[in-house]
């Protein structure tokens, strides 16, 4: 099980088009984050039931000297998302018009990358090179993937009856075969106005004013002066201080803290030296302290109560490690449940690394398509609270919570790595899974990747927050966290649930390393 090595260039993606588009801007001359704004927009099209251009996004750059810089794309509820508009509604609906609240923010993130890109010296290729193989494939078809073909079969009920959806992901009413050819024109033609007139005019001016009108007709919360008032916003990411170098992940809104935390605790127990069945029950029981965290203080970074840096310091972390019992399993409450996103990462030959996640939330977020622009919008509003009273309660402007969180490391020995998952509540969990497993149990990159993974908490249409196993764990580990009191459940050998991970190594020599998920459509792509 190999990784691919290349000395002047790696991406990685879940789907080989956008690992490819983001090849051939790098081989162009193009640095890691203008390939990875092509990767972006290519993913936008061919899986659009993972994410797209109505959804959300957050950058982490790690330059290869200096510090990293993260960049906050994420949308705030519209100035008509207030409580008496979802009055008689006991939360706020997943489908459909109201589940539409938030701003699509990722192209602002696109849009303030290439400025970072600018100021670093690259910006050498133009908008309409980058936004070029997206508009290809959105205008001429993509294969549909196995992927977009089962999230359809099995969200059909819900869907079918949203506006625009059944125009816009249907063929003659019935589910797209995979293999089958899929165009998304309308797409296309916003795409090449976003390529001619900048990304900024998806916010300010004709296409934001179509949108608002657009949005309008709809019913939907959102009005042109939230899409004209939104940017997105550069943060200095959370850092941890690992035994084995210097953690990087996201702020809030998001969960880049849960990530952090679980590896800050795990990491004052000995995990170079745990069994299977010892590893997956300390991540297990670490991640319970660490939801515990982001459900006490996670939310929009206006009205978090505390500067979460302290809550990774050692002291902290090393009271939450005492507190784990190596044979029995805490209990826990709910967690956020699952969403779906897309991790990618790229690798330049001068080092620069950028590890981005975009996402619409749930398999087609709101369900909603603008009927003129195309544009499939998110549903990441849903995670507001109707409770005035809670802390994600829904208040125009606010942000909602993510659990978007892409990650980043610069080792002792010399290597920088960057890695992430789509997942929900399992992109700290298998971040943890391939950090350790990796970092700290010196298993090789693509077989981290590779090796099964655990989710605790919810899949699709489950209720249920049990520990569920991808079937290639032995029956023995399974027995053995049963006895440790986990609820074990079985997946799937290789399961989608467990998200689509990926990572790339740059190693002190500079030589590139990448490694994608059997479990996507992906590839590690390096020249």
């Amino acid at each position: 099980m190999q990784s691919n090595i290349a000395p002047s260039g790696m991406a990685v993606t879940p789907h080989h088009l956008a690992s490819e588009s983001a090849l051939s801007v790098l081989r162009h001359g193009g640095d890691a984050i203008e390939a990875m704004v092509a990767a972006a927009a290519t993913i936008a099209v061919v899986y659009p039931h993972m994410n797209g251009i109505g959804g959300d996004g957050f950058w982490l750059i790690v330059p290869p000297d200096g510090e990293p810089l993260a960049i906050d794309a994420s949308g705030a509820a519209g100035q008509l998302a207030t409580q008496a508009f979802y009055a008689g509604h006991s939360h706020i609906p997943h489908r459909g018009p109201l589940a539409a609240l938030t701003v699509p923010g990722t192209l602002s993130g696109w849009d303030e990358a290439l400025k970072v890109s600018a100021s670093m010296g690259g910006g050498q290729l133009p908008l309409s090179r980058l936004l070029a193989d997206a508009i290809r494939y959105a205008s001429e078809g993509i294969p549909v993937t196995q992927s977009q073909a089962s999230a359809t079969q099995s969200k059909y009920p819900e869907l079918v009856d949203v506006p625009g959806f059944s125009e816009t992901f249907l063929v003659q009413g019935d589910v797209p075969q995979a293999g089958s050819r899929f165009c998304q024109p309308r797409l296309a033609r916003t795409l090449t106005r976003l390529a001619t007139d900048g990304l900024d005019s998806f916010y300010r001016g004709a296409l934001a004013d179509q949108m608002a009108a657009e949005m309008n007709a709809l019913g939907l919360p959102l009005t042109a002066q939230d899409l004209a008032s939104h940017r997105a916003h550069r943060r200095v990411p959370l850092r941890l201080s690992h035994s084995q170098g210097d953690i990087f992940n996201m702020t809030p809104p998001t969960q880049g803290l849960v990530s952090l935390a679980i590896l800050g605790i795990t990491d004052h127990l000995d995990m170079s030296q745990a069994s299977e069945v010892q590893t997956i029950h300390r991540i297990v029981e670490a991640t319970k302290q660490a939801f515990g965290l982001r459900d006490r203080y996670i939310t929009d970074p206006r009205h978090v109560t505390l500067p979460v840096q302290t809550l990774l310091e050692q002291a902290p972390l090393q009271v939450l490690a005492n507190s784990i019992d190596e044979h029995r399993a805490a209990p826990w409450g709910q967690g956020k449940g699952p969403g779906d996103t897309v991790w990618m990462g790229v690798m330049d030959k001068n080092g620069l690394a950028v590890s981005f996640i975009q996402s619409i939330y749930h398999e087609f977020g709101s369900g909603v398509v603008l009927p003129e622009s195309g544009v499939l919008l998110q549903n990441r509003g849903a995670a507001f609270s109707l409770d005035p009273t809670h802390l994600l309660a829904l208040v125009p402007g606010k942000q909602p919570f993510h659990t978007l969180n892409p990650a980043a490391a610069r080792l002792k020995d010399g290597r920088t790595m960057v890695y992430g998952t789509m997942g929900g509540d399992g992109q700290p969990q298998t971040q943890a899974a391939i950090f350790t497993r990796h970092v700290m149990q010196n298993m090789p990159l693509q077989e981290a990747v590779c090796a099964p993974r655990w989710l605790l908490g919810r899949t699709w249409g489950q209720t249920s927050d049990s520990l569920k196993l991808e079937g290639r764990f032995s029956e023995a580990t399974y027995q053995a966290l049963r006895d440790l009191g986990h609820d074990v459940e079985w997946l799937p050998g290789l399961s989608e649930a467990t998200g689509h991970a990926g990572a790339i190594v740059r190693h002190p020599n500079g030589m590139l390393e990448g490694a994608f998920d059997p479990r996507s459509n992906g590839s590690a792509a390096g020249f």
